[in-house]
């Protein structure tokens, strides 16, 4: 039986990609099939733009990465910078480079990932672009909204704030590194996987925080505890002081304990898109222990000294150093 190969044309990939579009709303008026989209915000609200990298051989590999996980991720990504402004995602472009060889099942996987993704998140396709290029190369879009005024910027952290992450640090870590491992053939079920393949960005948490006005700063961590906490003292013009043993590092299948360090993981591991606030003393009494079945942990104080120090399990203070990810760090 000869197989029919499939059309690879630009227009054929188009219309691939249009089959997981939603059909027109009030909100995207003109989408898919123009020259560009007609996006209409809500009175009363204002939106948010952000961008998104996802490149292989940089951020995923082609050859170990199912391609659905690919797609789920570029998006939930872009979407957890959403996230942490207190913002909801209404939809998003797509810029997508890729050769001739995965224009079929890898391309269908990850539109079926992308697809999942943009219904799971209430977030639809607009537009974007296509071209074909050795490597694949995917850059999102995203297009929020908040209410007027009611975004949480990183700059407002202030002396005697706590500083809370949401969930469990280094689970993703921990997934890329046990794919990475070789030494046993994984399924992509394995639960130690699940955060690494397919994150989910805590929309309901900054949703809460942002509308409650509750957190005075706030970020996703993408790139690891160390590098964005840092990053959120230096918009602040402030520093930290956390605890090693407040972090809720992530929860590790007894085989693996010998080969992982979870405090390591938590303190510098990329990939997790929890998010990272501060709060007030005032309204310390406010913040519940979870939303959404996601716990919120307490794990350090906003400081005046332009440091980020980490307090040790031995009451030994250290300066933290910088070891989360950093594509330009040699």
């Amino acid at each position: 039986m000869v197989k029919k190969r499939a059309k690879s044309n630009e227009s054929s990939l188009i219309g691939r990609i249009e089959q997981i579009a939603w059909r027109p709303t009030a909100v995207l008026p003109v989408s898919v099939g123009d020259d560009a989209a007609i996006w209409r915000p809500r009175t009363g609200y204002q939106a948010i733009l952000s961008c998104d990298w996802f490149l292989e051989g940089t951020h995923f590999l082609a050859a170990q990465h199912p391609p659905e996980s690919v797609g789920w991720k570029c998006l939930t990504r872009a979407i957890s910078d959403v996230a942490a402004m207190g913002g909801v995602p209404r939809c998003f472009l797509l810029s997508l480079a890729l050769p001739s060889t995965r224009t079929g099942a890898w391309l269908q996987g990850f539109l079926n990932g992308l697809s999942k993704a943009s219904r799971a998140l209430k977030c639809p396709i607009a537009g974007g672009d296509t071209t074909r290029r050795q490597e694949i190369l995917i850059n999102i879009t995203v297009v929020g909204q908040c209410r007027s005024g009611s975004a949480v910027l990183r700059s407002g952290a202030r002396p005697g704030d706590a500083i809370f992450v949401s969930g469990r640090l280094g689970e993703a870590q921990y997934g890329l590194q046990l794919l990475r491992s070789g030494k046993k053939k994984l399924s992509f079920r394995d639960r130690r996987l699940r955060k690494h393949l397919y994150p989910r960005p805590r929309l309901a948490i900054g949703a809460a925080l942002a509308q409650n006005r509750l957190a005075t700063a706030m970020m996703d961590l993408s790139d690891g505890l160390s590098s964005d906490l840092a990053r959120l003292c230096a918009a602040s013009g402030v520093g930290a002081r956390i605890a090693a043993q407040q972090l809720p590092t992530v929860r590790m299948a007894e085989r693996d304990q010998k080969g992982f360090d979870a405090a390591e993981l938590a303190l510098h591991g990329g990939d997790d898109y929890e998010l990272l606030f501060t709060v007030a003393k005032r309204n310390l009494a406010r913040i519940p222990k979870s939303i959404g079945n996601v716990a919120l942990t307490q794990i350090g104080v906003i400081a005046a000294q332009k440091k980020v120090l980490l307090v040790l399990r031995n009451k030994a203070v250290v300066e933290l150093r910088n070891l989360g990810w950093d594509p330009f760090r040699s």
